[in-house]
């Protein structure tokens, strides 16, 4: 059940080698030296998505929906936290390559909860990359890669400080509820840091924007977080990570969908421990060794108790990757290797692992970006993946392939720029769905192949800031379980078409002295097997969001006082002919109502030594009632009561966080 790649494959393939090599050889034989090229993973197109520490802070960002709040290509929906899914240019985070700190997030545990769970507190920083990216985005990278990275101890301790504490209290009001967070850090030897941070985070259930209670939307969070790093030479450092993070509380059933007669309350936890190993050696004068390596490993546990149907998955996740980077004259050549296995449970409590699933993924790639003039740069890379899953029902499937990648970056003056890229990536049948270990797959079930093509152009100055890209993605034989398809029997893994997504990003922003505006708008169609995407009958795969319209004004008044606004405005979707269950009526079609949302944020510290930061944020300013476009649509006149949340309506949060 291989794939090989296609004659067109090879001759691009070969055209990007002798391309490389010719330069290669003429730097060797023109001696040419050039300053070392500061070039990073997914650097021909500009970056909209990423999330800095900053945003983060100013936002008071508790979840997913509040951390990309900011990002046009990007829509959290979902409502209550534990149902929150991501989708990167209307494909579901499922069809992405997720990691912390490099540790892979993999596993997928029930298809009616989300799959990513972070705390947003302790990031450095979110790195995305919209559409199928890269050799070094990582497998199974189809719809693109989001990278979240956790601060270190030396990023919390302010110069010449050999220990120091953060205390963080926040008040919501729209879940009468306080988040806390205690964090330590410090310096061991000179050499040697370390940190602990604990966060705790209990509320109550929400209030929409009708100012009615959301019923399951009450929880209890905990996060246990702490780092060791360590300069063993100059060019050596060591990063040891953990992190415990836990999420109790009564959910319906099914948690993306409101609490009915059909969907009642049960407990439902979540727990997720992970540890993560990082090396880096980079010795200052050696252009051919930048290694890094990380190892890591997950277990994670999604456990509904009750009276009724109680049921337990579990996923445990460990993997690899060792790479390097070279620089040969006009080359920066990063070459590795990866590998994860996965392991998928599930059962009753009185057998926790009645069913298992087991799926291997290894990877070689290389990326070369090569900086050929001041003006011109050109990446091309190759990534060969093998996926090896042994399901519940005892089926072997295999499959591997070469995905490759070119682009290229020219900037015509100082300020002006266009790109263009073309990348493909490749995803081989793994575990789907811990809650569906009981289901079977499709024996001639096939691989999810995607290519992805944009160009545009973008503008950089002093004052001045923009860009504009077109992209369309493909992802031939999505598989999926889709509702009410498939087999007679009920479950079963498919092939159940294709998946097209096209669209358009349009940006424009202004610097001044002490404002910065900026202006992003995002287009995108997006299609199963002709027809409009949607969060249901498929589950895991994509979703119709109406074009974004994200507005954003920072103003930093003094030294002391900083002021912000943030808008969304979403697009009414009307006549949306909805990729359904089969047993809908033929030619059903929905709307999804548009909303505009406003967000408000203050921040004072008062003291010239930043000791004190006390930040008022108010989202949903005008308490608006609204539905998500990325959670599931309100299909309850044709579909026994399927909706998804409405998301929380005002919410007034005040923090006060003391550094010492």
């Amino acid at each position: 059940m291989s794939k090989s790649l296609n004659p067109i494959s090879h001759r691009t393939v070969l055209s990007v080698a002798l391309f490389a090599a010719m330069f290669s050889q003429a730097a060797i034989a023109e001696e040419i030296i050039l300053d070392t090229v500061e070039v990073t993973g997914n650097t021909i197109t500009p970056e909209l998505n990423s999330v800095t520490a900053e945003q983060i802070e100013k936002v008071q960002a508790n979840d997913l929906e509040d951390l990309f709040s900011q990002s046009p290509e990007i829509s959290v929906g979902g409502g209550v936290d534990i149902a929150q899914k991501l989708y990167v240019r209307g494909i579901e985070d499922q069809l992405l390559s997720i990691s912390i700190d490099g540790a892979v997030q993999a596993t997928r545990l029930f298809h009616h909860a989300g799959r990513i769970s972070i705390e947003p507190e302790l990031l450095k920083r979110v790195e995305v990359n919209a559409g199928s990216g890269n050799a070094l985005s990582g497998a199974g990278a189809l719809g693109g890669s989001v990278k979240f990275v956790t601060k270190d101890p030396e990023d919390m301790l302010k110069p010449g400080e050999q220990f120091g504490g953060l205390v963080k209290g926040m008040f919501s009001s729209n879940t009468d509820s306080f988040k806390t967070n205690t964090t330590l850090f410090g310096r061991l030897t000179d050499d040697w840091s370390a940190m602990v941070s604990a966060t705790n985070y209990n509320a109550d259930a929400y209030e929409d924007g009708n100012g009615d209670e959301v019923e399951g939307s009450k929880f209890d969070q905990d996060f246990l977080f702490a780092k060791v790093v360590g300069h063993l030479t100059d060019s050596q450092t060591v990063r040891l990570s953990y992190q415990k993070r836990t999420d109790d509380g009564e959910r319906p059933f099914r948690p993306q969908w409101p609490v009915l007669s059909w969907n009642p309350l049960a407990p439902l936890e979540l727990e997720r421990e992970t540890v993560t190993f990082n090396y880096e050696l980079n010795p200052i004068d050696n252009p051919y060794l930048d290694l890094g390596l990380t190892v890591y490993n997950i277990e994670s546990e999604l456990k509904r108790t009750g009276e009724r149907d109680p049921y337990i998955g579990t996923g445990e996740s460990k993997g690899l990757d060792l790479r390097n980077t070279s620089i040969f004259g006009m080359h920066k050549v990063t070459y590795g290797i990866d590998y994860r296995e996965d392991e998928t449970y599930a059962g009753p409590p009185s057998d926790e692992r009645a069913l298992k699933e087991n799926v291997k993924v290894k990877g070689v790639y290389i990326q070369d970006d090569i900086q050929i003039t001041d003006a011109l740069l050109l990446s091309a890379g190759l990534r060969y993946d093998d996926y090896e899953l042994n399901d519940a029902d005892n089926q072997k499937f295999e499959e591997d392939e070469v995905s490759h990648n070119i682009g290229i970056n020219y900037h015509f003056t100082d300020n002006w720029s266009a790109f263009a890229s073309y990348s493909e990536a490749f995803k081989g049948p793994t575990s789907q769905d811990a809650y569906k270990l009981f289901g079977s797959y499709d024996a001639d079930l096939k691989p999810e192949d995607a290519d992805n093509t944009e160009f545009g152009v973008a503008y950089e100055s002093r004052t001045w800031f923009g860009s504009a890209k077109v992209y369309r993605s493909n992802i031939d034989d999505i598989i999926a379980d889709r509702v009410g398809g498939g087999a007679a029997a009920g479950t079963i893994f498919e092939n159940v078409g294709d998946l097209e997504s096209d669209g358009y990003v349009l940006e424009i922003g202004r610097r001044w002295e002490k404002l910065m505006g900026r202006l992003s708008y995002h287009h995108n169609d997006i299609e199963i097997a002709g027809q409009d995407a949607g969060g249901y009958s498929t589950n895991g795969q994509a979703n119709t969001i109406g074009d974004s319209l994200v507005a954003t004004l920072d103003y930093q008044m003094n030294s002391t006082w900083t002021f912000g606004w943030n808008a969304q405005f979403v697009k009414r979707e009307d006549n949306v002919d909805l990729y359904a269950p089969v047993w809908l009526p033929e030619g059903t079609k929905i709307d999804k109502p548009g909303y505009a949302i406003h967000d408000f944020y203050a921040q004072w510290r008062p003291s010239s030594t930043e000791d004190v930061a006390i930040t008022l944020t108010v989202r949903n300013v005008f308490d608006k009632y609204y539905l998500d476009h990325a959670s599931v649509a309100d299909i309850a006149d044709v579909n026994d009561g399927v909706s998804g949340f409405a998301e929380p309506g005002r919410d007034v949060r005040l923090s006060v966080a003391w550094q010492f």
